[in-house]
């Protein structure tokens, strides 16, 4: 997830001058329809049994996701091109995104899982 939000840019620019931005304690999976510096995410799906999931990480350089990451359906969303980190479960601040490798498309009920150490979060 190369691509930060211009809010992330902000945070990690105050971290950096002992300025003490309040940190995300949590970070948050969504799925999207494409991204930018500004927004962040954009085209997340609304219903259809869609909820942003959390995620945890692990790593001393590239960060990766710990666990399988499980988006759940229950009718069709469209074709999902992105993902997105959040600092909350709704709403909240949108931290970074990036293109999936391979869009999803979900037609109807069912699930879009991301396995274990695919996502992965570099500085570089």
């Amino acid at each position: 997830m190369p691509d930060l939000t211009d809010y992330a840019k902000n945070l990690l620019g105050r971290a950096l001058c002992a300025r003490a931005p309040a940190l995300p304690s949590q970070v948050y999976l969504g799925l999207g329809t494409g991204g930018s510096d500004a927004t962040g995410l954009i085209g997340e799906p609304a219903g259809n049994g869609y909820a942003r999931q959390r995620v945890t990480f692990t790593g001393t350089g590239v960060q990766q996701n710990t666990d399988a990451i499980r988006f759940t359906f229950t009718a069709a969303a469209g074709t999902m091109t992105h993902v997105g980190l959040f600092d909350a479960a709704s709403g909240g601040n949108a931290l970074t995104w990036s293109a999936l490798s391979q869009p999803a498309v979900v037609t109807g009920p069912g699930s879009v899982t991301l396995n274990a150490a695919a996502l992965m979060l570099s500085a570089s």
